[in-house]
């Protein structure tokens, strides 16, 4: 039977009880303890379903169930990928026999298909459990670089003071307003233009955090509650690895942005010169190694305190210190803490929603992948970065503010000092609403938060990241008549490839210059499955026959210009069927995953699951995704194995195509770049004719 360890590669990419105490329900202190974690059902069930029949749920009833596909149209799109993929014509020959084998009557690829639809015939999504456990929660590897994502944002709105206090106060209370809308269901639903889409892993967005198992597997613990409106909780601040806890409602009310900001100003000068116990270091370890060294921080009462604020928190601010400037160092800071990893000894990188606001007030978001994919928070932050330019944003100033007070109650004219009456308000602001939380480390913690530094040091020194912005972009492809999808992700395989023959022990194996190149691995490329409820993602494998023929022909002297767009139109079409059929639920991986987790012991060896062409095909070298949105100048995420790239890009933009490019520090980065930029140009060039007149498809 296929381990967990097999199995993570294909799936990592591209997600108690209560206690009545001062009227309000909170889980019990235990939810801290990690040696067992509850059944999948249990924990997942602990944030609360919608509200239904409210606006953002209203068509949650009505989505339909992600369909386990017939076996056979999947074996033949499996045969139809794995060809491009092959080393030569006896490799794919002797795989499609065993994908025939696999499939024939009475064989046992039919058995595991009868599995498969016995296991998923109750279930609401027969892939939920799987995805969660195999894709991230059994993952042992640091979720930093392997996991997590990171998005950096436009700079704050020029009307608004432009201190990193008032960002981040100003990005709270916008979040919060946010979090008070989806709690009550008033937000739009997500939609295509199919129509709405699953939101269902919004429910573990705010108020819950992961867990480190000590049994090889994680889990997330919930502490939102049903009939909640957002009108209660707290946040929690990081700074300088210190750790404060923010109450955000007063009086009935959430916190002014002006208040915030106070208290924001208030951790500023509480952490100015002091030294903290940097214990959120020991979050960015190996799981195996956070979930023991979470055990040792839990042995003391005030520790398992603090952790339940975290956990329970609605998300984190991480205050950082770094003045990161250009896109690399801004992404670098975002991603990993910088090039030595030390802003991750201010973070707690098991929670969902993490905002990072830097000294010089740029600012950005680092998100835990597990339960929740990226496309949710793409909406979080496009929603409260556009509310934050709006002139109106409700920053919620009032009568009943603790800093509505008469401007002569609070100057002293000729005097810099702040009265005592501003002292008192201050004063009675931060008491209510601030509370430091101390860690206490002793002599067992202390050398394990040593090694936890060192570690993700190591770490973070491993990768390399690169950064490209093109000279053209959506306006200038679509005068080309080709999707700006389709076009930005031949660029990549033009690239690719290129690369590979300039560094030809990549290839994985003796490279003859006059054949074409062997590809160590597929490229992956993330197809939303929100169309069906609980839906998450399915890979479309852009390799194909059609684009490996136009790759070939880009460095073909003996191709015309005529045959080498006759070429990208059909590699083009192959694209854009694939991911059609991904995004319906349609694809070859997600299918064959479960055919994999349905192998017994006693079934003894799948030749096709142990076949090289198999595994290559779904050895993701290029990870790829895109999202857009017009406040991210950077975004990113790790590659998923160690002769890879993550591949990240927009092609939003008129003016421009964006690529972050991550890596091991090993592999030709800088060199990729340089060819991503070359195939661009090369690509636009194809489409542009000597005079200057345009090409069409």
């Amino acid at each position: 039977m296929l381990g967990t360890a097999q199995l993570q590669p294909v799936c990592r990419r591209l997600g108690g009880a209560r206690l009545l105490h001062k009227q309000r329900f909170r889980p019990m202190i235990t939810t801290t303890d990690n040696e067992r974690r509850p059944p999948h059902p249990q924990w997942k069930a602990q944030a609360p379903f919608p509200p239904q029949g409210t606006v953002t749920y209203a068509h949650q009833s009505n989505l339909p169930r992600l369909p386990i596909l017939p076996l056979q149209p999947t074996l033949e799109k499996l045969k139809t990928s794995l060809k491009p993929l092959a080393w030569s014509e006896e490799e794919f020959q002797a795989t499609a026999k065993k994908i025939d084998d696999f499939g024939a009557s009475s064989a046992i690829g039919e058995t595991l298909q009868s599995r498969l639809e016995e296991w998923g015939k109750d279930k609401d999504h027969w892939l939920e459990e799987w995805w969660d456990d195999i894709g991230y929660l059994k993952y042992r590897d640091s979720v930093v670089v392997n996991v997590s994502y990171y998005y950096g944002f436009t700079p704050h709105p020029a009307h608004l003071p432009q201190t990193p206090a008032h960002r981040a106060a100003a990005l709270t209370r916008a979040t919060l307003l946010f979090r008070s809308k989806l709690k009550q269901g008033l937000l739009q639903p997500d939609a295509t233009k199919e129509g709405p889409i699953c939101m269902d892993t919004w429910r573990w967005m705010f108020d819950c955090c992961r867990i480190p198992g000590l049994k090889g597997e994680d889990w997330s613990v919930s502490y939102a509650k049903p009939g909640e409106t957002g009108i209660e909780g707290h946040i929690i601040v990081m700074r300088r690895t210190g750790v404060w806890k923010i109450d955000v409602v007063r009086d009935g009310r959430l916190l002014t942005t002006g208040e915030l900001e106070k208290l924001f100003e208030l951790v500023y000068q509480q952490a100015d010169g002091k030294e903290f116990q940097s214990v959120g270091i020991l979050t960015a370890s190996d799981r195996d190694t956070w979930a023991k060294d979470y055990k040792t921080l839990t042995k003391n009462y005030k520790n398992k305190q603090i952790l339940v604020d975290i956990h329970s928190a609605a998300f984190i601010v991480s205050l950082d210190e770094a003045t990161p400037e250009d896109p690399v160092e801004f992404s670098r800071e975002l991603w990993h803490g910088g090039v030595d990893g030390k802003g991750l000894e201010n973070r707690w990188v098991d929670k969902p929603v993490q905002l990072i606001v830097y000294d010089n007030c740029k600012a950005g978001v680092m998100g835990e992948h597990s339960v929740m994919d990226g496309t949710p928070m793409v909406r979080l932050c496009d929603d409260i970065l556009n509310d934050l330019h709006r002139p109106d944003f409700d920053h919620g100033d009032s009568p009943d503010s603790l800093l509505a007070r008469p401007t002569a109650e609070i100057d002293i004219p000729g005097d810099d000092r702040e009265s005592r009456t501003f002292r008192r308000l201050r004063a009675e602001l931060r008491d209510a609403q601030l509370t430091h939380l101390p860690w206490i480390v002793d002599t067992h913690i202390k050398p394990l938060i040593e090694v936890a530094k060192a570690r993700a040091g190591n770490l973070v020194a491993g990768q390399s990241l690169g950064y490209l912005l093109t000279k053209y972009g959506k306006k200038e492809i679509k005068a080309f008549g080709a999707s700006p999808d389709g076009w930005a992700q031949m660029i990549v395989q033009l690239a690719y490839a290129r690369l590979l023959r300039a560094h030809p022990h990549l290839q994985g194996t003796a490279a003859d210059p006059s054949k074409p190149v062997h590809l160590p691995g597929g490229t992956y490329e993330a197809a939303m499955t929100r169309r069906f409820y609980k839906g998450r993602t399915e890979a479309i494998r852009v390799v194909s026959s059609e684009s490996r023929a136009w790759v070939a022909s880009m460095d073909d002297n003996s191709a015309t210009a005529e045959k080498r767009r006759e070429l990208f139109a059909q590699a083009l079409k192959r694209h854009g069927a694939d991911a059609r059929e991904a995004g319906a639920g349609r694809g070859v991986d997600r299918h064959m995953l479960g055919l994999r987790l349905r192998v017994k012991h006693d079934d003894g060896e799948v030749p096709l699951f142990e076949d090289a062409l198999f595994k290559r095909g779904s050895n993701w070298v290029l990870s790829t995704s895109a999202i857009f949105s017009p406040h991210f100048p950077v975004y990113g995420w790790g590659e998923v194995v160690p002769n890879g790239f993550g591949v990240a890009y927009m092609t939003g933009y008129d003016d421009r195509l964006q690529y972050t490019i991550t890596s091991r520090i090993e592999m030709p980065n800088a060199d990729f770049v340089r060819e991503i930029e070359r195939a661009a140009e090369d690509l636009r060039d194809l489409f542009t004719a000597v005079d200057g007149n345009k090409s069409k498809l």
